[in-house]
Order: C-alpha cells, then structure tokens, then sequence
C-alpha cells in the first residue's frame, strides 16, 4: 500500500465506513498515517430500528452518531459530521455540497480521498456525495489535488468498469473489520441475530462474510478519461 500522508473519507452513512474501508484503515493506521472520516449524514432514516423497537425517528440520529463514536474510536480516526440528512443529499444542490466538501479538503490536506464511484454506489446517497466529493476535487488547485479511490459496489461493475486499480485484501483484518461493523448494532442487528441463532452454522456464515468482504476495491479516479 502506497504510503501517504493523510486519508480522507467521505460517505454518507454511519457504518460505511467500517463496511467500505475498515481493512484499509486498519492498515492505513498502522503505518501512522491520520485518517479522518466525512460522514454525510447521520442516517436518520434506517429501517432498522428493532424487533421489538429500541428506536423511532426522533431518537434514532443520537442511536447512530454515539455508534459512529464508538466505532471511529475503535478504528482509531477521527470523523466530522457533514450535517446532511439521510436519503437527500441527491436532491442538494451538487455545487453547494462540493465546495463544502472542497473547504474541509483544503484545510486537512490530504494526501488520498476515498469515496463512492458515482454510478456505481447503489445507494442514492452514496452516488449523489461520491459525485460531489470528485468534484470537490476537481475544483482544488491541481496541484493540491489529492488521489481519489474511488469504491464501486454495483454487482455488475467490473462488466462496465474492468478491474479495479487497487485491490486491498483485509482478510487477516476480518476480525477487526467485523468488530468495527458490529459497533454499528441497530444497522448490524441482522447480522448478530444470525451469529448467535446459529451456531452450528456460524463458521459457514463466517466463511461467507469473509468472501463478501475480504477485499476492499477501489479505481482511481482519473480526471482526464471520467
């Protein structure tokens, strides 16, 4: 892994970022290198919220920004709230959202930003702040602009894209990444019930998380051909 200076992470739900990057800020971390997450929103509109309920609409966002916490301190990096609201950010104004993103950029000064490849995030929120966040980028000085990973997660998008550019195995990091996950629990609730329902099953259901999510996969952005 290419060494850098500072990473920057910009999605927009609690949780992404364990989800996305955790094994690449794990080894990220490692190396000594700050990393500092830009969460868009506080995904205040989750489905999950318990059976039976643990949350409604109004106290959801506190549920979710005290996990965010907890599983930004797990991972050892900082994050800052961006203050969108959840399933909206495509109706923003993109302009708006992208110098908002470019002022924060321009005072960390990364070396790396890494974000959703427009297109290819599934999620609205995920394709409407990837787009704003590349071009939060493209307008910075060229010569301050930072790389972009830019992560796909469409089930066909090595048919459209090819093969990602950088391929990051965070097998070894499984139990990490997992943990990070799991400090999410009203979104990860699913996933504990399975765990502790089926034990005799629990290595196969392990088995089948680490093919999902032992890779974490990434294009750079290139400016010139996008």
């Amino acid at each position: 892994m290419e060494s850098q200076k500072h990473v920057v992470i910009v999605y927009p739900h609690p949780d992404d970022e364990s989800f996305g990057a955790a094994g690449s800020i794990y080894q990220f971390r490692k190396q000594g290198i700050p990393v500092t997450y830009l969460c868009g929103t506080l995904g205040e509109m989750g489905r999950n919220m318990g059976t039976p309920p643990f949350a409604n609409r109004e106290t959801l966002p506190k549920i979710r920004e005290k996990e965010l916490q907890e599983a930004c301190e797990f991972l050892d990096i900082d994050y800052r709230l961006l203050g969108y609201r959840d399933k909206t950010i495509e109706f923003e104004n993109k302009e708006k959202v992208a110098t908002h993103v470019k002022t924060i950029l321009e005072e960390i000064k990364p070396t790396l930003v890494i974000t959703h490849y427009p297109e290819h995030g599934v999620h609205p929120d995920h394709n409407a702040l990837g787009e704003a966040t590349i071009e939060a980028v493209r307008l910075m000085d060229p010569d301050d602009r930072p790389t972009i990973w830019a992560s796909a997660i469409t089930k066909d998008f090595e048919k459209v894209l090819g093969e990602p550019d950088v391929i990051i195995p965070v097998k070894d990091q499984f139990d990490f990444k997992l943990e990070a996950i799991l400090k999410h629990k009203s979104q990860a609730e699913g996933m504990l019930k399975k765990m502790q329902n089926m034990p005799d099953e629990m290595k196969v259901y392990i088995d089948g998380l680490k093919e999902r999510l032992g890779k974490e996969r990434f294009f750079i952005w290139n400016f010139e051909s996008n």
